[in-house]
């Protein structure tokens, strides 16, 4: 046995943990950061137990926990029970948060779908950071503030809160709604914004670089950015190739912070956040086979940090600033809460996107940056800004950024209900897409809502099988490039009335509505059944839960992506057991007939129109194909053949363009003829073999 001395390993991982430290803080020695050790540990242990009382406390009222880490903060801060006494370091490690946020949210875009979106991040991202700015900067001008000043103002109050921004998407499945891809686009334009932002900074206080030093400054940026990408993207399959053989879960979880935190401080040595570097190492790992296992391992790192961070902005304020000005933080509250929204819902209609899709996404951007902080205090240091108003800005600040969880949940509500008050005009936007949408003559087609994986894989099926369809989108550069592939798309937002009209919803056979947003989904159904009594409607949505909701507006199918998901796992596990395949598909179709059986007992309590299907329990129908030589070519249905063989029937038969329900028995089968048969699942299994070739 080998004897370890514990000891010994504690001084090991002491010192080399104080080595990292001095590496991303040189003025911090190894001794000096056994100092700040002792007298930091005691701070964060508090920390954590006051907020784990608060954050418990207020989830018990049905706040969420961003509120109570902010609260934890004001309270544990100087200006309150005075309870931490290194304030400073507490920050330096929340900064960690916003560096492993950004990591994680590289790790799980791709480079191919941020380039996707690109037009969203330069030109909309651009339009809201300018045109907030000089707004701000002309409003505090009118206040008798100087123009240097009222664009320092400008610079603070326009970025917004990448770290609260997309915890909360990704913690309600809204990243990949279209106002969650819209916000986030905004946002990475933010995030590139924060360098040039800090270099005209001491501009602006009059301390001026010549304009040769500030066009080095950039092109080593943009130059780090392109190496730090391209290397990590070129080192990394090849570091993870070694790594992953040793088949070490901790040499792997080591190798990730490594490449993580050193690109971070790559790009902050040339002069950029720490934040930008760890979204570009995210990115490069994102093209890697081992994106799936970095994101799993690193979330509990990503969430104890992120806690740490929304602590220690709580702890720069001064809650006496809100007893002595009340109404001035009130009215910066309001000020920038209508800016934000109006300038980043404009810019969003001004790309195309629909008005109700931009409203959202403006109301979730309404929120202060974490970087706004580190801006506001270098302004601070430089003199654009003085103590009264700094203190100003964070209750404002705060304020805004405990307020986005409700924003985010009242924002289907309001435009909802702010959208009767809009024109057609305004209701489709300002692109020139929406100004193209013409009345199609469809008929007995299928409607496709949303063009992500799910209605791509979709479309060219039945483009395919040539089966007539047209698909919704409100993606305006996503609609531009496939109707140029000669795909047929409708730009616009399928929960209104209008853009469902222009898809012939009165004629088609069935609408599936393939998007992300539980909200959307319901008006889009609810909007459907009202226009269409007799088409089929299937949804797929994420979540069990939100089917029976679903099926209370009249949606006939539900496909809850958390139930399909559970049975291609027992598919998978089953396999590796070298389990047969017809085992496997009887256990397959037993747990599908089970839970959809429950499913189906949902929509026949609630739906009033789904047909004679909820009446058939447990029967299915499926469709096959008589196949040269199969027992069946050429025997009439009087025989009974199917019938007595496997105890289904056929309900319909389709022969070329033509379509025969209910046939007479005198029907002779022939090769080619596509038969819809009604049964139970094992019918349906026994009664596949018939239309099959010998061969």
């Amino acid at each position: 046995m080998f004897l370890v001395d514990t000891n010994a390993v504690y001084r090991i991982v002491c010192y080399n943990t104080s080595c990292l430290v001095t590496l991303f803080n040189p003025k911090i020695t190894p001794d000096g950061y056994q100092n700040m050790l002792h007298g930091l540990l005691p701070d964060i242990i508090l920390l954590f137990s006051l907020a784990l009382v608060t954050v418990v406390i207020f989830q018990r009222l049905k706040f969420p926990s961003i509120i109570g880490f902010l609260f934890t903060g004001i309270m544990a801060g100087p200006h309150m029970l005075g309870l931490i006494r290194e304030t400073h370091q507490v920050e330096q490690l929340s900064e960690l948060g916003v560096v492993l946020l950004l990591f994680s949210i590289g790790i799980e875009l791709s480079m191919a779908e941020l380039m996707r979106i690109r037009k969203l991040v330069m030109i909309g991202g651009g339009l809201q950071v300018g045109i907030t700015t000089l707004l701000v900067a002309a409003l505090t001008v009118i206040l008798g503030y100087s123009i240097n000043q009222g664009l320092f103002f400008g610079f603070i109050v326009a970025l917004s809160s990448t770290a609260i921004l997309m915890k909360l998407l990704m913690d309600a499945g809204q990243l990949d709604a279209p106002h969650g891809k819209t916000a986030f686009g905004v946002l990475i334009f933010q995030d590139l914004c924060i360098v040039p932002m800090m270099l005209m900074t001491p501009l602006l206080a009059g301390q001026a670089q010549s304009i040769t030093d500030i066009l080095l400054i950039c092109a080593k940026a943009a130059a780090v950015i392109l190496g730090a990408y391209y290397g990590t993207r070129l080192l990394i399959p090849w570091i993870f190739h070694h790594v992953v053989g040793t088949r070490s879960r901790e040499l792997f979880i080591l190798t990730i912070i490594l490449v993580g935190f050193g690109t971070a401080w790559l790009t902050a040595m040339a002069g950029l956040s720490l934040a930008l570097g760890a979204f570009i190492a995210g990115l490069a790992i994102s093209e890697s086979d081992y994106s799936h296992q970095a994101i799993n391992d690193l979330i509990p790192f990503r969430e104890a940090f992120m806690s740490l961070f929304f602590i220690s902005v709580g702890m720069l304020l001064n809650p006496a600033v809100i007893l002595q000005s009340p109404l001035t933080v009130l009215l910066v509250i309001v000020a920038i809460i209508i800016i934000k929204t109006a300038v980043s819902g404009g810019a969003a209609m001004f790309l195309g996107i629909p008005y109700r899709i931009s409203l959202l996404s403006a109301l979730l951007l309404t929120q202060i940056g974490e970087f706004s902080f580190v801006l506001a205090h270098s302004g601070l240091e430089y003199g654009l800004i003085n103590r009264e108003n700094y203190q100003i800005f964070l209750a404002a600040s705060i304020a805004t950024m405990g307020l986005t969880p409700f924003m985010l949940k009242i924002a289907p509500w309001v435009a909802e209900r702010t959208s009767s008050w809009m024109s057609e005009r305004m209701l489709r936007g300002f692109g020139k897409l929406s100004q193209t949408a013409k009345k199609m003559k469809l008929e007995d087609h299928v409607i496709i809502v949303g063009y992500g994986l799910n209605g791509r894989n979709l479309a060219k099926v039945l483009k395919h099988l040539n089966i007539k369809y047209v698909a919704i989108e409100t993606n305006p550069f996503t609609v531009s490039s496939e109707k140029k592939r000669g795909n047929k798309l409708i730009f616009g937002d399928a929960t209104n009335q209008e853009i469902l009209s222009h898809a012939c919803i009165e004629t088609a056979r069935i609408m599936v509505v393939a998007i992300s947003d539980a909200t959307a989904s319901r008006r889009i159904a609810a909007q459907a059944r009202s226009m269409s009594s007799t088409i089929r409607i299937l949804v797929r949505t994420r979540y069990v839960l939100e089917m029976e909701p679903l099926f209370k507006l009249g949606v006939n199918e539900v496909i809850p992506e958390e139930f399909e998901t559970s049975v291609e796992i027992l598919s998978r596990v089953l396999k590796t057991f070298l389990v047969s395949q017809d085992d496997i598909e009887q256990c397959v179709n037993e747990i599908r007939r089970d839970g959809y059986e429950m499913f189906r007992s949902m929509s026949r309590r609630h739906s009033h129109a789904i047909g004679i299907g909820s009446y058939l329990s447990g029967a299915e129908i499926a469709t096959l194909e008589v196949r040269k030589g199969a027992r069946l070519e050429g025997e009439s249905l009087r025989e009974g053949t199917l019938r007595n063989y496997s105890g289904s029937s056929i309900i319909a038969i389709k022969r070329g363009k033509d379509i025969t329900p209910n046939p007479d028995p005198v029907w002779q089968l022939a090769a080619g003829d596509v038969v819809l048969i009604l049964g139970t699942p094992d019918q349906i299994r026994v009664a596949a073999p018939l239309f099959e070739s010998p061969q």
